[in-house]
């Protein structure tokens, strides 16, 4: 059952993109509702599992990122406010099972995705073990803004603490990544990125007071482990952390860790993440191993460079940002593309010269420049391929070839994205 207030604001949204967007305004209801009316299940048990699309495994940053549209009318709607409730609940029953696993099964399977991939723990509920910083991050931004809109205290649970405490524990680990319990091979690997190098403990990195990750957003190897956007999101998703526990709970032994730990990884963002570019001037590098070697990119999937502003870090109008911006969006990054039908970022995940619609989006919600927003929404009108769908990515010169005709996450994206750019409407 979709909650009401969605198929009502799925209205108003077509409505309004048909007034000012008139190009966008097929794609607005379907794009709105498509997590809600493909993706989310209720159990069995009662409970609340997402999927990501076409992969029947529920991913913390992927299920958190196409919740985030709806959470602002939770307070208008019961049966969203449970939705969201149940799977806030989710994620702290995953996390505290294993706070390394990226992707989760609805319930525990004795075979499945992961059965072939060696590591230090198992379970069933894995359906992939790669562990990614912005993934427990994802948990963290949903509970606050959820909490936010609806003053729903019932979220603070014993469970709910331990999450953070999880949390704050595995990024403590990880600022010294050489302690860490933590590796990942996969045998039979489609690619190089598909694992992780060194007998899956990744390559060497210095301590920084940033903390490690193993994969990328976008489910890649880091090729150097600390990751700079992942980091970024960590520093603001510990000081919702210390809100949350403010609110729900009297541990100040684990806010000052919280706080302790964000002021470390932010410090080490500063000292060891910026690069003197020579064309850009001082640019935030995208991975960086705190030896000096930096990885200069940024990937379309978020959290990215291009989305700092969009996590929180920092402003748009930053002058480090604003130079990192420029980098990004030019053919100096090496996964910026330009082609006959459109330009922008793409992904290393992805075939050469595809760029992706959560790129464009993105984009569109970090901009300043009204033309600049007008040129990413006229290049996503034309880029659909008739689907009235994002894709993940496609052919900067024939949009009709592109991968993952089923992203719910790059669809909500996009309607969050329409929803602000027609509000006036």
């Amino acid at each position: 059952m979709i909650p009401k207030i969605l198929l009502q604001k799925a209205e108003e949204l077509e409505q309004k993109a048909a007034k000012k967007y008139p190009a966008l305004a097929p794609l607005a209801k379907q794009c709105f509702l498509n997590t809600i009316e493909t993706t989310v299940t209720q159990l069995d048990d009662g409970s609340y599992f997402v999927i990501t699309g076409d992969i029947p495994a529920m991913w913390l940053r992927d299920s958190a990122a196409q919740l985030k549209p709806y959470i602002k009318y939770a307070d208008q709607d019961e049966d969203l406010k449970a939705i969201l409730k149940s799977v806030i609940q989710k994620h702290a029953f995953y996390i505290n099972l294993d706070p390394y696993t990226n992707a989760f099964n609805s319930r525990p399977l004795e075979k499945g995705y992961s059965e072939d991939d060696l590591s230090n723990f198992q379970s069933g509920w894995i359906w992939e073990r790669k562990y990614e910083v912005d993934s427990l991050c994802a948990s963290l931004y949903l509970a606050h803004e959820y909490f936010q809109v609806t003053g729903d205290k019932s979220i603070f649970t014993e469970e709910f603490r331990m999450m953070i405490q999880k949390i704050a524990d595995t990024f403590f680990t990880e600022q010294r990544h050489d302690r860490s319990p933590y590796w990942f091979v996969r045998e039979n690997a489609w690619a190089p990125s598909d694992t992780l190098p060194m007998s899956g403990r990744g390559r060497p990195v210095n301590f920084t007071g940033m903390t490690w990750s193993g994969f990328r957003p976008s489910d890649d190897s880091c090729k150097f482990g600390y990751l700079i956007p992942s980091n970024m999101m960590a520093v603001v998703a510990l000081k919702k952390a210390i809100e949350l526990l403010q609110a729900g709970y009297d541990d100040k032994v684990l806010e000052s860790r919280c706080y302790s730990l964000a002021e470390a990884i932010q410090d080490g963002i500063e000292a060891y993440g910026i690069v003197d570019h020579p064309k850009y001037g001082k640019i935030y590098a995208y991975e960086t191993d705190g030896f000096g070697n930096y990885n200069l990119m940024d990937d379309a999937n978020s959290p990215s460079l291009l989305a700092i502003p969009y996590l929180g870090y920092k402003p748009a109008d930053d002058p480090i940002y604003q130079n990192t911006r420029r980098f990004i969006l030019s053919e100096d990054n090496p996964y910026y593309f330009v082609g006959k039908a459109a330009k922008g970022i793409g992904s290393p995940h992805t075939p050469p010269r595809y760029i992706w619609h959560i790129g464009l989006t993105m984009q569109i919600l970090t901009s300043t420049d009204p033309a600049e927003k007008q040129e990413c929404l006229d290049t996503i009108a034309r880029t659909h391929a008739g689907t009235n769908f994002m894709h993940e990515g496609f052919d900067v010169d024939d949009p009709t070839q592109f991968t993952r005709p089923w992203f719910a996450w790059a669809n909500t994206l996009f309607a969050q994205m329409l929803e602000s750019e027609v509000a006036d409407a």
